[in-house]
């Protein structure tokens, strides 16, 4: 099936359900789309970002810092910024919503970028134009930031209506922030029961979050004394990334609570009648937390931008250079964050985590800026840091790197470093991590 032809909610359906703010230009006013979205200003290159989250807003910061006379716009869909990192833990109130939830508009006046509030709908790369609901703009360079899609057609098919129900009962709260909200408003109000909990085949969104939320999950249940159990269905043979952490704090904090089960890759789903097949047998559950495999953003798709395997099929991900994170048929289009593509032979896919999304962003900003002064471009490698807290009371947490070099011939090599034993020295690390990430580009 043609992906394209998947949308489970139109895009103009999908913004129109927002309050949008005011911006620039005023977005909430319908505009025809084929009407000129923004007139040209400066004599400098048009870079159009599209999706405002780690990587945009950090790409957005950084151009307007390297290309003082760029015209830089940011296009994004949500009146506000939303961060994945932290918010399992904002399920049990650690931090509160205003820590997770930012005002846009003020570091794009801080920082001298235009944000318009939108929805993309189409990216003509022929014509150097993206289209969205209120109007085209054209580029000179085009960001790609538009971080994952949840394929539940890779469960359902062509049947809209299971997809729709699943994400209603059952959201898996991968994607800011309506989600997110709705799953805590369950956590809260959970009385008792089986939660099945099912993780995205690899590549996903943050690998070893689905953990985490777990693990937080469970010190809740814990905690109040309520009687629940969480199956994790993991596609995978193990616990992977950090897997002796997670394997002890399964064992040690939530023996009777927590059930993880390898090689469960999901065969079926039946949310209707709360049943799951998976090639490790069949569970029923009285709720659950359903993540479908993940894809890049639907505006991936819209550019035509996605990678074929060995099969001919698509990957699902963009196809994009390794070194240079441009897409391999359009080097004036960059993809950053969750949405990129196959990076080297030795494992696959950078995480698709805030922290990279972070780092590349700014590498893509530098590696624009050398184009446009007419200078060589000097590849650089990112790196991934990924804190993870597993108890609730004692405040502990578990962590990951990675370390990214080049081999001899180019390839790039990935070290992994699993820190294993949790301690409440690396929660302090994490928040410092996320308060100089903020600092950076809100």
């Amino acid at each position: 099936m043609d992906r394209r032809h998947f949308l489970l909610v139109p895009p103009s359906l999908a913004l129109g359900s927002l309050a949008l703010p005011s911006t620039s230009l005023s977005a909430s006013i319908a505009i025809h789309s084929k009407t000129q979205l923004l007139a040209r200003s400066g004599k400098g290159p048009r870079i159009v970002i599209c999706g405002g989250g780690w990587g945009g807003m950090t790409s957005a910061r950084y151009l307007r810092k390297l290309i003082p006379d760029a015209e830089v716009v940011l296009l994004e869909r949500n009146p506000t910024f939303w961060s994945g990192p932290m918010s399992n833990k904002w399920l049990i109130d650690i931090v509160d919503t205003d820590f997770l939830n930012h005002d846009m508009l003020s570091p794009a006046n801080k920082y001298g970028y235009t944000l318009i509030n939108t929805e993309v709908t189409a990216i003509e790369r022929d014509k150097k134009t993206v289209r969205t609901t209120h109007g085209a703009i054209d580029y000179d360079y085009l960001i790609l930031s538009g971080g994952i899609r949840n394929a539940y057609e890779a469960w359902f098919g062509n049947d809209v209506r299971a997809a729709e129900y699943t994400r209603q009962h059952f959201p898996n709260a991968y994607i800011p922030n309506a989600e997110m909200f709705a799953l805590k408003n369950k956590l809260k109000s959970f009385k008792g029961g089986t939660i099945v909990m099912t993780l995205p085949p690899p590549p996903h969104r943050c690998p070893p979050s689905p953990y985490e939320r777990a693990c937080l999950m469970a010190w809740h249940i814990k905690t109040n004394k309520i009687p629940g159990k969480i199956i994790i269905l993991d596609p995978k043979p193990k616990i992977a990334p950090i897997g002796e952490g997670y394997k002890a704090a399964f064992e040690e904090l939530y023996p009777d609570i927590i059930t993880h089960v390898p090689n469960a890759k999901v065969t079926e789903v039946d949310p209707f009648n709360k049943r799951i097949k998976t090639a490790a047998g069949d569970f029923d559950f009285d709720d659950a937390v359903l993540m479908p495999p993940h894809q890049a953003a639907d505006m991936v798709w819209y550019a035509d931008l996605i990678g074929t395997g060995a099969d001919g099929k698509p990957t699902g991900w963009a196809d994009i250079h390794p070194r240079l994170f441009t897409a391999r048929a359009d080097e004036d289009v960059y993809v950053v964050g969750d949405s990129m593509g196959f990076i080297s032979d030795q494992f696959g896919h950078y995480p698709k985590s805030a922290h990279v999304a972070h780092a590349v962003a700014k590498i893509v900003a530098q590696n624009i800026a050398e184009r446009v002064a007419g200078k060589d471009v000097v590849p650089v490698l990112p790196d991934n840091l990924c804190y993870m807290m597993v108890n609730g009371d004692p405040q502990e947490e578990i962590s990951v790197v990675f370390e990214y070099e080049l081999d001899a011939n180019g390839k790039v090599l990935q070290t992994q470093i699993d820190m294993d034993v949790r301690t409440a020295d690396l929660v302090k690390e994490d928040f410092a991590w996320i308060e100089s990430r903020f600092n950076d580009f809100l």
